[in-house]
Formats: C-alpha cells, structure tokens, sequence
C-alpha cells in the first residue's frame, strides 16, 4: 500500500509526459488534446493524486486564506456574522479560519501575528474590548494585507468598516421607551472602551433629552461584558431604589433578559411595573417571558458585508484601495416586555 501521496512529478513519468502537460491537461488547457487529457485525469484519479493548491497559491502570492478575529464566539452577534463571513467567503473559494479574543488585547496581537505569519489574504476583525494600542492592525499594511473591521471600529486606522448607527438604535429603543408613557429610564451600558456602546449611551441620553425626562446619572449602571451575572446584579441595584425606574434600555439582550428574571423573582412585573428593551434579537430575546423588545442589529449581513468588502480588496490589482464604510439597517422588534407598559 502506497503511503505517501503521488506527485506531479512521478505522475509525469508514468505517462511519459511533462509536468506542464500534466498542469494543464488537469485544468482543461485547449492545447492538450482531449483523448491527453482525459487520459491523464483518469490515471491521476486512480492513482490518487491531489493538485498542490497551497504551493500554486503561493506562486501567484494568494493563498485564499481569510482571518477573522471576534472576541467572543459564544456570542450569538459574533457566530452570526462569522456564518455570514463564511457564506460568502466560500462560495468566492476563500476558507476562513476563526480567532477568539475573549476580550483580550494580548491574544488579538498574537491572532494578527499568526494570521500574518501564514499569509493570509485578508482580516476581518471586531476589536477587543481591552484594545486601545492598534499598531499591530497598522502592521498590516505594511504587508499589503487587507483589513476590514465590523462592529466594534476604529476610525483612525482607515480600515474599511461594516456596523450599524448605534446612536440611531439607541434613540429609536430609549424613545420607544417614553412613547409608551416611562417617564424614568435607566440605561445598563456597556464598556465604554468600545465605540458601540459610547454610542449607544449617547443615543440613549439624546432620546430622553428629546422627551423632556432629565438625565440621572445614578440611572446609568456601567457594565463589563453584560453577562448574565451583571444583568442580575444591575437589576438589583435598580430594583432596590426607593424610587425605581419605569423602564430599563440594556446595551444586550442578556444582560436585558437576566434583568426580567431578577425581576420576575422578587414579583416585579414586567412591562406593567417595569419595561425592558435589550440590543441585538440574540434567540434568547424570543425565550424569556416575557418576549423581549429589542433592536435588530442583523447581525448575518454585517458579515456577509464586511465579507464582499474584503474580498474585492483582495482581488483588486490597484494597492491605492480607498476605504470604504458600509452601515447596515437596524430596526426596533417590539415585543410583550413593553407592549402592555403605560
């Protein structure tokens, strides 16, 4: 039993024909004849033999190879815009290989490394909550290697980049909320090392500016990485206010869906003593009970976007590529967590 693969070479010889013969005949060139070609192909088959398309990549400097690098995969966001990025990376014939931070400066600096070191095409790459030095990204060009960033961004890298108008969510979610009659409205924020939930305090502060309810800033409760623990926590410290809030806008939907438990738990109901918004439609927004109302951040076509963007600055000859800035839409899902509030 043959235990080594046959290689072009040693095919060559069994057919008495050129390595050149060989290439082209398996990549059907009208110059080797079809009764040739099909004569090679069929002994190739047989006898096993497997094109060398890592070494034919290298050749032409490409290795159809995309990195993308996300902080958490167990995040329903980030496993939504990876099977985006993969959908469209595939069927342009890239593979993609995933990196997870976990929110860590230190392995987003060795993801780009590795990423770098085995020359990949392109990067693909939602920042670290810990990130605020970005020079390996910088590195990149110097590589002539393509970056493009979804999500959590960075302006002054002059990456091309795919997110949605955090500000506008927020002020549509925190406006949905005094529409309905919430005249004290706290905000469980998000680590304001990332752009996205700056904004989306913001957007949040905007809103109740617009409909006259002050600004407390004891409302606003800073959390890491709106877990399920901080959202319980948070809902507590709310809950145990002489004068609660009436509505609640969580920068997630776990932390917000954690919050609606606490309550539930010390009989607090949920819209009519509190209403509750989260951020992003995760599943786990149409679980709780009661259904959460939530921004619709589609998550699968950030991927799919950041994931064209890429590729066509990839597979464009001109290394003057401008960058380029894509905002997907964004919409509120109004659900039972408000629809019966006052």
């Amino acid at each position: 039993m043959r235990k080594n693969r046959i290689t072009m070479i040693e095919l060559a010889k069994i057919l008495n024909v050129s390595t050149s013969t060989i290439s082209r005949a398996l990549k059907d060139h009208h110059s080797i004849g079809e009764e040739t070609r099909e004569k090679i192909k069929k002994t190739a088959l047989n006898l096993g033999y497997i094109p060398n398309s890592v070494a034919s990549n290298l050749r032409r400097r490409k290795t159809n190879h995309i990195g993308v690098i996300v902080p958490r995969i167990d995040r329903y966001f980030h496993s939504s815009a990876i099977s985006g990025i993969e959908e469209v990376a595939n069927e342009a014939g890239y593979y993609v290989s995933i990196f997870q931070t976990k929110d860590s400066y230190k392995k987003e600096v060795e993801s780009v490394e590795i990423l770098m070191s085995n020359k990949a095409d392109g990067i693909i790459a939602c920042l670290a909550l810990e990130t605020s030095n970005v020079n390996h990204y910088r590195q990149l060009a110097n590589s002539a290697i393509p970056l493009v960033l979804f999500d959590r961004v960075r302006d002054d890298l002059g990456a091309s980049k795919v997110l949605i108008n955090d500000y506008d969510a927020a002020f549509k979610a925190c406006d949905h909320l005094a529409k309905i009659g919430c005249k004290k409205i706290a905000h469980i924020a998000g680590n304001l090392n990332s752009s996205i939930f700056k904004a989306r305090l913001e957007g949040y502060k905007a809103a109740l500016l617009e409909n006259n309810i002050t600004i407390d800033e004891d409302l606003i409760l800073y959390g890491n990485i709106l877990s399920k623990e901080e959202g319980h926590e948070f809902a507590n410290q709310l809950l145990d206010m002489k004068s609660r809030p009436d509505g609640v806008f969580c920068a997630n939907d776990l932390s917000a869906a954690s919050f609606i438990q606490t309550a539930l738990i010390r009989k607090v109901l949920v819209p009519s003593d509190i209403a509750v918004i989260g951020f992003s439609n995760t599943p786990i927004s149409n679980i709780i009970n009661p259904a959460l109302t939530t921004i619709d951040d589609h998550a699968f076509e950030m991927g799919q976007a950041s994931a064209r963007l890429l590729i066509k600055q990839i597979e464009n000859n001109d290394e003057n590529i401008v960058s380029e800035t894509i905002i997907i839409r964004n919409e509120l899902i109004v659900r039972e967590s408000t629809v019966s509030a006052k």
